[in-house]
């Protein structure tokens, strides 16, 4: 027989601290190609106020930006070769179609990825603001060693 029970503890977790930003964005880049020589301690520094979350969201906007270089290219590429067959003459008809095997690589993901996904992501609220402040007040209250700890009776029967 399993029984479930709910926890009635309840645990404020904080922002993270810059080492463990910067060991956040080590995980989840991972599996990302990454500059070699990338300073993951300058991007922790820049994002000082991010949860794990907005973390998560800042590599995923970075890792979108070599990926829409490449389709600008791609769209260039294309406008060339529609201009060229264009200025070619219409008498000469091709005899057999090039076929262009395309190997598709994407650069390495720098600082600079990062400083321009920074524009777009933001902190999820302000380490500092209101939000904060009430978290905090409820933690005093609510939370683990709040009001809610089992006080011991300070009389005898």
């Amino acid at each position: 027989m399993n029984i479930i029970a709910r926890s009635s503890f309840r645990i404020m977790v904080g922002l993270p601290f810059l080492e463990s930003r910067e060991k956040i964005l080590r995980t989840v880049l991972s599996k990302e190609k990454v500059e070699d020589g990338l300073d993951f301690k300058e991007i922790a520094t820049m994002t000082e106020g991010y949860t794990g979350s907005d973390l998560k969201n800042l590599c995923t906007t970075a890792a979108y930006r070599p990926v829409r270089e490449l389709i600008q290219q791609e769209r260039l590429k294309d406008m060339e070769k529609k201009q060229s067959e264009q200025s070619q003459s219409s008498d000469t008809v091709a005899t057999s179609e090039e076929k262009e095997e395309i190997e598709i690589s994407l650069r390495p993901l720098n600082l600079e990825d990062f400083r321009q996904a920074k524009n777009q992501v933001a902190a999820s609220f302000a380490s500092g603001g209101a939000i904060m402040n009430e978290l905090k007040q409820w933690n005093d209250l609510y939370g683990e060693g709040g009001s809610r700890k089992k006080e011991q009776l300070t009389y005898f029967l």
